[in-house]
């Protein structure tokens, strides 16, 4: 799940038809005070102002601002089924936010008009998408393993999902947004935020997590969320 600090943020189920693909619909109030977006592995499609941008695979921090009282709406992709929900390589939006209407024309401005008041018009309209082209059920079987064992050597993962490896790496960056190596190091990260964020203590976290060591780790941290092991600590 994407961090929002300091932001009220709620969570709503997608349909249950589609929860394989999409992990969440969400809605965020703004509070006028900034928030950093970590990585998480998934491209969301958010609605604010009613106009829908497509936030794409980020590799690091992004430092975010609502006005007090804005209310932005978005869906949360799983990991894997970008490409195939958005109709273009998950990797070309990668660290990027593109306007929806870019990618699907006038279909991107109705379903923004639309989701500004239902956030689940959005879901209505990946939906249609998703019945020409259905996500690579090899490449969401091989995200989801990564993202439980980020430690899966690539070859292991390959042969895990019947893929060889180039075949693997390249069908991982169309459909997630990058390789697997990097979904590995978003996943041991995101599994670091949460063992800090539950009280465990550093160097435990670090272990835990797969880091070699808690320099390691703290490296990594401050790479991917802008901050230090302490000052992403309760308390």
């Amino acid at each position: 799940m994407r961090d929002h600090v300091r932001v009220a943020y709620r969570e709503l189920l997608a349909p249950p038809e589609l929860a394989h693909v999409v992990r969440c619909l969400w809605v965020r109030d703004g509070t006028a005070e900034e928030t950093i977006v970590t990585p998480d592995g998934c491209v969301d499609v958010i609605v604010r102002g009613g106009r829908a941008v497509v936030a794409g695979p980020d590799t690091g921090p992004v430092a975010v601002r609502l006005d007090a009282g804005e209310v932005v709406t978005g869906v949360r992709m799983r990991p894997g089924a970008a490409g195939a929900a958005l109709d273009v390589p998950a990797d070309a939006v990668r660290d990027r936010r593109v306007a929806l209407e870019d990618l699907w024309g006038r279909a991107g401005r109705e379903a923004a008009a639309r989701a500004e008041e239902d956030p689940y018009a959005l879901v209505d309209a990946l939906r249609g998408r998703l019945a020409a082209a259905a996500p690579d059920p090899r490449v969401l079987a091989a995200a989801a393993r990564l993202a439980r064992m980020p430690e899966t050597p690539v070859p292991a993962l390959a042969a895990a999902v019947g893929l060889g490896e180039r075949q693997l790496r390249r069908r991982f960056a169309a459909a997630v947004g990058y390789g697997p190596k990097t979904f590995a190091r978003v996943a041991r990260f995101r599994r670091a935020l949460a063992l800090i964020r539950a009280g465990e203590p550093l160097a435990t976290a670090a272990a835990a997590a797969g880091y070699a060591d808690q320099a390691h780790m703290t490296r990594e941290l401050a790479a991917l969320a802008g901050r230090t092991p302490a000052a992403l600590a309760p308390g």
